[in-house]
């Protein structure tokens, strides 16, 4: 690597500028060899707005002139699930590299195709899942991968908060991917297949809206040794909390485990809480990883590979195949 691959300065682009795109880009501001060159939306105004608002050099109204835009290292794609596949693969066609919002696409076909498409373009690809980078989950991964405490025996995480249905809303509209289970449900998910792999068979009950979009879903992974008892829901607040219960001890990532938050271990008798002190959102530990990969000229993730976010979109389709929810 050269020095200045090293310290290179990578010009990012966002596509898609709703909740997500504010967090992406405000935890974009605290990393020093990062800058948000460029945004786009579908309405000119919201991409002055967002662009004004974090200082981006560009701002346009349509997603295609951003990908047209030379000076673009690298995009954030956090459009609706619906679109993830035909952003991505647009971005990939003029060689930018894409970090696409969680889940990556509608089902496994198009997670294949968008693979296919960034191999065949040699232009690094990855699944921004952000839970993964966090500092506390990449604590509790190494605690468990070392056996502190024994084998895992149980799991239980869920995500759960209540929103009145609104039809208009993406988080509720069918036709987008919307409902509890692509949205939230994955974090339970992520959190069972990235401590104890992909699972022998899996249980799952769903309650639905008028509109088809699933309000909640209910899951029983199966391992050798071990179960998995997730759960997402739209219709009621619930802990969100990932608990591993091990031979000898426990292990709580606390209330929002999929953001920064605390773990409290007990063993033997004894609870300490571990603070992982965090002064960002926590998008900008995906994000510097991403950098990274760019300066490396890496075009897939050591942390967040194919291999993982494949078996999380077919893992997500066997659930939807047991519950009947089709897109």
């Amino acid at each position: 690597m050269t020095k200045s691959s090293q310290h290179k300065i990578i010009n990012w682009g966002i596509i898609g500028l709703g909740n997500i795109a504010n967090k992406f880009a405000q935890d974009l501001l605290t990393i020093p060899d990062a800058k948000l060159y460029a945004v786009a939306s579908r309405s000119q105004e919201n991409a002055n707005t967002f662009a004004s608002k974090y200082n981006a050099t560009e701002a346009y109204g349509s997603y295609e002139d951003l990908a047209k835009d030379p000076n673009i290292d690298a995009v954030y794609i956090a459009t609706p699930h619906a679109l993830h596949k035909e952003n991505t693969i647009m971005c990939l066609e003029h060689g930018i590299a894409v970090l696409c919002e969680k889940p990556f696409a509608m089902d496994a076909e198009e997670v294949n195709e968008m693979i296919a498409k960034a191999k065949k373009k040699h232009v690094l690809l990855m699944e921004a899942l952000w839970t993964y980078f966090l500092p506390h989950y990449q604590f509790v991964l190494e605690t468990l991968k070392n056996e502190t405490y024994g084998k895992v025996l149980k799991l239980e995480a869920d995500f759960g908060f209540y929103r009145e249905f609104d039809d208009t809303s993406r988080l509720f509209k069918k036709s987008l991917g919307g409902g509890s289970l692509l949205d939230i449900g994955i974090y339970p998910i992520f959190a069972a297949l990235s401590t104890l792999g992909v699972p022998n068979k899996i249980e799952a009950n769903a309650t639905f809206f008028d509109n088809g979009a699933d309000s909640s879903c209910d899951m029983i992974f199966e391992y050798d040794n071990a179960t998995a008892h997730l759960k997402s829901t739209l219709i009621e607040d619930t802990a969100t909390q990932a608990i591993f219960y091990c031979e000898t001890g426990t292990i709580k990532i606390n209330s929002m485990f999929h953001q920064p938050s605390t773990v409290t271990i007990s063993s033997n008798g004894k609870e300490e809480t571990l603070d992982f002190n965090d002064d960002a959102i926590g998008y900008k530990y995906e994000a510097l990883h991403f950098n990274e990969l760019i300066r490396q000229g890496k075009t897939e993730s050591n942390i967040m590979s194919f291999e993982f976010s494949k078996q999380l979109i077919k893992t997500l389709d066997d659930v939807r195949k047991v519950i009947n929810l089709n897109y």
